[in-house]
């Protein structure tokens, strides 16, 4: 089969089976939406993809990003779901649509910063490190509010949600309980009715594990293996 019938076809898969799973929950399928995550993937893997239908990619790297988004030259929308480093702030507000990934206070900040300077009102996800791994990024559970009440005051940053990569593990509904905790962790803050502040993302669940993530909420799925077939390094 050709590459692109396989892009075509593994994409039209992975949006079934999104489609099937908020079904399964409840929800609006339209209510759930995929990003494709595309590190190590090459432009010549991810253009058929697109082509197939993919409206977001999401990318790891700054400088991976900003090579492929040159190459690629198509109308999708670039979203950063790796770690920030404060330096690489301003690259990313000019490159991404959206950040999934702000977990402290001075990459908020620089992140402003760098928006001020392009006129830009950047929208973001916070990222909660829900499990307290040593390994992973992410602001931990307890620093979660002070984070969004710092962010809420900057004003050109739009805090849109929160973000979670949860403990790996083979079996999805090992790690329901921390999509669930994101969710009503994300449910309390709404609660407090912080101006500009709109709670509407949950970005979580990914190729293994995104049914789960969507049947307890998630809005963003963040799916690389599943999409593109398996990385090549």
């Amino acid at each position: 089969m050709p590459a692109n019938d396989v892009s075509s076809q593994r994409y039209q898969q992975v949006m079934a089976a999104i489609a099937q799973a908020a079904r399964q929950a409840g929800r609006d399928p339209a209510g759930v939406r995929l990003v494709g995550a595309a590190k190590t993937v090459a432009v010549e893997r991810l253009r058929p993809v697109v082509l197939a239908g993919l409206s977001i990619v999401g990318e790891n790297y700054v400088q991976e990003a900003k090579a492929k988004i040159a190459a690629l030259d198509l109308p999708v929308s670039w979203h950063f779901i790796g770690h920030l480093q404060s330096k690489k702030a301003a690259a990313a507000v000019h490159l991404f649509d959206l950040i999934h990934s702000v977990d402290r206070p001075s990459l908020a900040q620089a992140l402003d910063r760098a928006a001020a300077r392009l006129g830009k009102v950047q929208d973001i996800l916070l990222e909660v490190n829900i499990a307290g791994e040593a390994s992973k990024s992410g602001v931990a559970p307890e620093g979660l509010e002070d984070l969004l009440r710092t962010c809420a005051l900057l004003p050109h940053l739009r805090v849109r949600g929160l973000m979670t990569m949860p403990p790996w593990s083979p079996d999805p509904e090992e790690v329901r309980p921390y999509f669930r905790q994101l969710r009503q962790a994300r449910d309390r803050l709404q609660a407090l009715n912080l101006p500009g502040v709109e709670l509407v993302e949950l970005s979580m669940g990914m190729s293994a594990d995104f049914a789960v993530a969507i049947a307890e909420g998630a809005t963003l799925v963040r799916i690389g293996t599943a999409l593109f077939g398996p990385r090549t390094h």
